[in-house]
């Protein structure tokens, strides 16, 4: 029988995936591409930094929440400026507590290579507050006819030194400017400190940092600069629940007053009189059942013992030790409600791609998680979708998978077996569907909870046996912009 994926062709571009962390590795010390290349660091930084007056202006007007509060820097501007505009301007944003103790390091570091103005440590600086009022400094002061401060808005880039949560925080408050008609949109590049770091794998930055080549830090700033833009798609949740509280609500889940759902598609059954409604976005996936219940208990567990939590490894073998207590290899065998497949609880609706109609799709009984996965890279840059044949995507009706295709893919995983056979990509996971909007609607009954996660951020999600919760997926209508190292 052929198989649906191609991962056991030696020839087949999805075995390079299987060896993806080598590669990456290779690729950010600088042993390949750029390997040669010798980038001077006084040159790096000419073409990097702001003069020191939109460097202050910016800064100021970013601490005092106020775009008017840099304005002093600007009338007051040396007459040593020469008017030279930055070749290619950047700004950092670091999570200074990723990346072990190497994060106060790298961000001393790209102080150094840049200017100490130009780098943002996200405890003492927002990716919001940047949009509201440092890029609005710029863009008041470009309409005032300040040719420097016009150039460098229209030529920003921004780096995140971070893991996929804090890519993804950026990447939101950077929306802020597609809804306000504040063109153009700096694109991002990511430094990964992250445990998974897919984002940062899906555009060639690489599974980690290499920290012991300080040269990596100049080669990756230049290759900020001059890589390739590309486009990401971005899929905002809107959760709708029984009256009650999400426990413990993730970063990228917010309360909101009311929900907007599909009018198409009416809501089956009674609506109680009180419901809580909550949004958010995600980039790479979400998931509901058994691997977001793993996660959600890794988290408080690391959380509640933070001395465990002393780098990606160590995260991933703690990781993978704790999935192996929550029961994940013994489904078959027990009766614990938590642990039966998803078909008892979920009903799933999809919009397939150019289609208008929803559709209801069968959740397969052996089901026990379910993912609707964007990106290529899943669990640390594994591939589950896998790189399909021609003639089975024709036969599942599907069309191969890109991350701005305005469409999901969705599959599932039976039980732990399974999943690490996915992991491994000895086999694929369970394909079920491609589509451009998802309903979900659970019910309770036995269960008395279930575990949802956004892009590594789980949460425990109350159920009710009398009345359904509404769960719907759809495209954000504007796309954030990558730069692609490769």
């Amino acid at each position: 029988m052929n198989s649906p994926t191609t991962a056991r062709d030696s020839s087949s571009p999805t075995r390079i995936v299987a060896r993806s962390s080598m590669m990456d590795w290779i690729r950010a010390c600088g042993l390949s591409g750029l390997a040669g290349m010798k980038i001077d660091k006084e040159e790096l930084r000419r073409r990097l930094s702001m003069p020191q007056y939109l460097r202050l202006a910016m800064l100021d007007s970013i601490k005092k929440k106020d775009v008017d509060g840099g304005d002093e820097h600007f009338r007051s501007r040396s007459s040593d400026y020469d008017g030279t505009v930055p070749q290619s301007p950047i700004v950092v944003f670091i999570n200074s507590r990723s990346g072990g103790r190497h994060g106060p390091v790298l961000k001393e570091r790209l102080q150094q290579l840049i200017s100490e103005e130009q780098v943002f440590d996200l405890l003492d600086v927002k990716p919001h507050e940047f949009v509201r009022y440092g890029l609005a400094c710029l863009e008041k002061w470009g309409n005032n006819g300040d040719i420097c401060a016009k150039e460098t808005r229209r030529n920003i880039r921004v780096v995140v030194a971070g893991g996929d949560g804090t890519v993804g925080w950026v990447l939101g408050c950077l929306g802020e400017l597609h809804q306000k008609g504040r063109d153009p949109v700096p694109p991002v590049a990511v430094i990964p400190l992250g445990t998974g770091n897919d984002l940062s794998r899906s555009y060639g930055w690489g599974g980690s940092f290499p920290f012991a080549w300080k040269s990596a830090i100049k080669r990756t700033l230049h290759q900020a600069t001059t890589g390739p833009i590309c486009r990401l798609d971005s899929w905002h949740v809107v959760l709708q629940m029984p009256g009650g509280e999400v426990i413990d609500p993730p970063h990228s889940l917010k309360a909101t007053e009311e929900c907007h759902f599909d009018q198409t598609l009416e809501i089956d059954g009674g609506i109680p009189d009180k419901v809580n409604c909550y949004g958010g976005v995600f980039y790479n996936y979400f998931s509901i059942g058994m691997d977001a219940q793993v996660a959600y208990g890794f988290h408080h567990l690391r959380n509640e013992k933070p001395y465990l939590a002393q780098g990606p490894i160590t995260n991933k073998i703690i990781y993978s030790s704790y999935s192996c207590t929550q029961g994940w290899f013994l489904t078959p065998c027990v009766s614990d409600p938590s642990l039966r497949g998803l078909k008892n609880i979920l009903r799933m609706y999809i919009k397939k791609a150019r289609c208008s109609e929803w559709e209801q799709i069968p959740v397969p009984r052996s089901v026990r998680a379910i993912v609707a996965l964007n990106l290529h890279n899943y669990g640390s840059g594994r591939n589950p979708w896998g790189k399909l044949k021609p003639e089975y995507l024709e036969k599942r009706g599907f069309v191969e998978a890109h991350a701005d295709d305005g469409l999901l893919e969705i599959f599932g995983l039976k039980q732990g077996w399974h999943a690490s056979f996915v992991m491994v990509e000895l086999i694929s996971a369970k394909h079920i569907a491609q589509a451009s909007s998802i309903r979900l609607e659970i019910r309770g009954g036995e269960w008395k909870d279930v575990f949802m996660q956004m892009d590594g951020e789980p949460w425990k999600q109350p159920m009710s046996s009398e009345y359904s919760t509404f769960l719907e997926i759809k495209r954000v209508p504007y796309q954030s912009l990558m730069i692609n190292r490769e």
